[in-house]
C-alpha cells in the first residue's frame, strides 16, 4: 500500500519538484501518493481570501478556521489520518521521526502562512507539530516537502536497498563514514587502501570507525543519544587521547 501525503497549502504549484528524482519514481511506482489541496477553493469569500486581522490587534494576517477545516475535511475519510501542522513550534524532524512516520498509511499536512493559523482549527484537526528547524520560513510549503522526502525514503522499495539508508547519517545516531570513487587518485589525495582490499571484515570496522571519529569531530553533542558499544567507547577513549598527546 501507497504511504499517502495530503497537502493543505496556498500554493500546491511549489510541490510540482516532488515529480523528479528518487521520490518522483516512487510516485511512478505507486510506493507514495502525493496529492495538494487549494485552501483557496474552500474559502467562501467571494475574492477567496483565507486570512484575516487577528483579535487583539498586531501586525500580520491570520488564515482563517473554516477554509482550512473544510480543505481537511475533502481529504480526511472515514478513517482519521495523522495531522501534522509543519511549524516552528513543533517537534524538531529528525531520523528517528522519520522512521515512525514512515509507517503512517495517509499523513496530511498543513502549511501555514502570514502570521499563523487560527488556534481553534489546530486543537481541532492537528496531532502534531514537525519543525525542520530552529528558523522561520515564509510558509510551510517547503518544510513540507523536506518531511515528504524524508519520510518517504524510509519506505520499502523507494530506496534501492535497506542498506542505503541504514548507512547514512543520523540513521544510528551517528554520521556517515566517507565515500570514495574511481579514480583511485586525486590530486594526490588516495583512496585508503582498506577500502581497496576486499575484505569485508575490515572495510567493515573501518566504516565504524570513521562513523565514531567523525561524529565526535562534527557533532559530539550526538555521541550523549548514540546507541554505542562497550568497543566504541574504548576506541573513542584511545584514539582521541592520542590526538591530544600530540606535540
Amino acid at each position: 500500500m501507497a504511504l499517502k501525503f495530503s497537502v493543505l497549502t496556498l500554493f500546491p504549484e511549489m510541490f510540482d519538484m516532488l515529480k523528479t528524482s528518487i521520490i518522483g519514481r516512487a510516485v511512478e511506482k505507486g510506493l507514495i501518493d502525493v496529492s495538494c489541496v487549494n485552501i483557496r477553493d474552500f474559502t467562501k469569500n467571494k475574492h477567496r481570501r483565507v486570512d484575516d486581522y487577528p483579535y487583539g490587534a498586531g501586525g500580520g494576517m491570520v488564515m482563517q478556521a473554516q477554509p482550512i477545516y473544510d480543505a481537511y475535511r475533502s481529504v480526511a475519510g472515514d478513517d482519521r489520518p495523522l495531522v501534522i501542522y509543519m511549524s516552528p513550534q513543533g517537534k524538531v524532524l529528525n531520523q528517528k521521526l522519520a522512521r515512525d512516520l514512515s509507517r503512517e498509511e495517509h499523513i496530511i499536512l498543513l502549511c501555514g502562512h502570514y502570521e499563523g493559523v487560527d488556534e481553534r482549527v489546530l486543537e481541532e484537526i492537528v496531532d502534531m507539530e514537525v519543525s525542520i528547524g530552529d528558523y522561520v520560513l515564509t510558509g510551510g510549503e517547503l518544510p513540507a516537502m523536506v518531511l515528504i522526502d524524508c519520510v518517504s525514503r524510509m519506505r520499502e522499495g523507494v530506496l534501492d536497498s535497506k542498506e542505503t539508508f541504514e548507512t547514512e547519517s543520523h540513521y544510528d545516531g551517528l554520521l556517515e563514514y566517507p565515500q570514495y570513487t574511481r579514480p583511485p587518485e586525486f590530486m594526490g589525495r588516495t583512496v585508503p587502501e582498506v577500502l581497496l582490499g576486499g575484505n569485508h571484515k575490515d572495510i567493515e570496522s573501518w566504516r565504524r570507525e570513521k562513523k565514531l571519529e567523525r561524529t565526535r569531530k562534527k557533532r559530539p553533542d550526538l555521541l550523549k543519544k548514540a546507541l554505542l558499544t562497550k568497543a566504541d567507547k574504548e576506541y573513542l577513549e584511545n584514539f582521541f587521547d592520542k590526538i591530544e598527546k600530540k606535540p
